[in-house]
Order: structure tokens, then C-alpha cells, then sequence
């Protein structure tokens, strides 16, 4: 496995696997590695000749106010890690590389920036498509692998690489869960032990949505009501930042389930955001 840093080495590294024909895929990651990421990993190696990963903590994703300093960085471990998972190039650049002095040029995807994590976050998503954009114009990638965990994002991505004509297909991978069904973060890290025992009933609710909808229609405004119960009873010291119905592609607001239909949540639980989904079925 290369370790590369440098940002015009790995382009011209890309350009020569290009060159022979070779197919790439990239996993976009910022580290500090769990069997979420593995299992892309994993996945990708199946499917390409070259596997990049690339490991970096995006300052311009993080507001003020977030947790950019705080958040959970093991170099060493997610080398071991890659390395293990059979990764041809490991990308770990600094800040200062992908963003020069003076840097103002920005990717945005507006209109599916409003609802859901865009409203408690408004820059995020445009953080997010920006460095997404240049790892793809670094890495030239066929194949680009995420997970439906953050649903909003892996629906922006591939809307900007329809909209930009970029020759890249978008994979998004499903949610891997620990045991007790809570969707494996690197912010899980953050929890306490009471907490973390917590924690399992986010999906725990999502599911009892589901069963809401099985047999028949459902106002999404009842299915709200309802989760909002649950969790104030089963997440007592869980803050509710959204619970939203919403179109899966165009993120929009439903308001009566009769045909697939994303349940996303953001639940604030001590000092940790965590953020869940689920396809809501008829």
C-alpha cells in the first residue's frame, strides 16, 4: 500500500493508472475507521483494479462551533486498517494542500441543501461537494463508494456528478449496525456508557416506523407524533434535531406515505450528533 500525501503525485499517479486502462475507485473517508468504512472498502476492492482511499478531516465541512479539533483521528490504526483491507493508495493530505491562500471557489447543490442536516448546518454540504469535487478531479475515479448512513449527502454527490458530466459512478453502500442495530459513527466514540445503551433506540424507533406503514397509508404527520414519543420516552437524555418524511431522491417533504419514503433523524445525545435512516416502504 502507497501512502501518498501529495496532491500533484497522486494525480499523476491517476492519470498513468488511467492511461493503462486500469479501473479506480475511491472511498472518500475521514478516518479514524470502522466496519462502516471496511465494509466499503471491502465492496470496492470487488469491484476495481485500483483502490484509493482517501483519509481527510475537511475543515470547510465543519462550522465554527462543531467539533473539527475534537473529532477522533488514529493515523497509524486506519493505516494498519487499509493496509488490511487490501488498499492500493492511501491519500492523507494536509489542509493546506487541497486549500490554497485565497481559496474561493465553492460546488454547491442548492437545491437539495434546505431540509434535513442543511438546516441546523447550512455550509456543510457545500463543504462536503467541494472537497468531494477535487478528490475526484485528483483521483479520477470510476467508481465512487459512500454509505446511505448520510443519505443527503450521497444524494448530492451523485446529483452534482449528473450535473457536472463527471464520467464517475456514484455507489452508495448500506448502513452497517452494531448488534443492537445502532449505525456505526466514528462520533459514537463520543457516547458514555448510559448514553450508548441509549443510543440503540434510534433505530429501534425508526423500525416501529416501519411497521407503522406495512398495511396501510400513514400521515407523515403521525408517524412524527409517534417517534416523537417513543424517543422522548426511550431517549431521555436525547435532543431531537429532526425527524423528517421526505421524497428519497429529491428530499422534499411528503406528507402521506404511499410510496417509498426516507424517514431521517438527527438526534443531539450528549456530545454527539447522530443521524439515522430508513426507507419507508408501503
Amino acid at each position: 500500500m502507497k501512502i501518498i500525501s501529495d496532491v500533484h503525485k497522486l494525480q499523476h499517479i491517476c492519470l498513468d493508472l488511467r492511461s493503462q486502462g486500469k479501473k479506480i475507485a475511491l472511498v472518500p473517508t475521514m478516518g479514524y475507521f470502522h466496519e462502516g468504512h471496511l465494509s466499503l472498502m471491502r465492496w470496492a476492492r470487488q469491484n476495481c483494479e485500483q483502490l484509493i482511499v482517501s483519509l481527510f478531516v475537511n475543515p470547510t465541512q465543519f462550522a465554527p462551533n462543531e467539533d473539527l479539533e475534537a473529532y477522533p483521528r488514529d493515523l497509524d490504526r486506519d493505516k494498519k486498517l487499509a493496509q488490511k483491507e487490501k488498499v492500493d493508495i492511501l491519500f492523507t493530505p494536509k489542509p493546506e494542500a487541497l486549500y490554497l491562500p485565497g481559496h474561493c471557489t465553492w460546488v454547491e447543490v442548492p437545491d437539495l441543501a434546505q431540509n434535513l442536516c442543511a438546516k441546523a448546518r447550512p455550509t456543510h454540504f457545500r463543504g462536503v461537494a467541494t472537497i468531494v469535487c477535487k478528490l475526484f478531479n485528483l483521483t479520477l475515479p470510476h467508481l465512487a463508494v459512500f454509505g446511505q448512513k448520510d443519505w443527503q449527502q450521497l444524494t448530492i454527490i451523485k446529483r452534482m456528478v449528473k450535473d457536472l458530466n463527471l464520467p464517475i459512478e456514484v455507489v452508495g453502500r448500506p448502513i452497517v449496525r452494531e448488534p443492537d442495530g445502532l449505525a456505526m459513527s466514528s462520533r459514537n466514540t463520543y457516547l458514555t456508557p448510559a448514553e450508548r445503551k441509549q443510543a440503540s433506540f434510534i433505530y429501534k424507533g425508526l423500525l416501529m416506523a416501519q411497521t407503522m406503514v406495512k398495511q396501510t397509508h400513514v400521515q407523515a404527520e403521525t408517524i412524527k407524533n409517534a417517534l416523537k414519543e417513543f424517543y422522548k420516552k426511550n431517549l431521555p437524555s436525547g435532543k431531537i434535531d429532526y425527524i423528517e418524511l421526505v421524497h428519497p431522491e429529491q428530499l422534499t417533504p411528503v406528507s402521506l406515505i404511499d410510496q417509498p419514503t426516507l424517514l431521517a433523524v438527527a438526534i443531539f445525545l450528549g456530545h454527539a450528533r447522530l443521524i439515522d435512516n430508513i426507507v419507508l416502504r408501503v
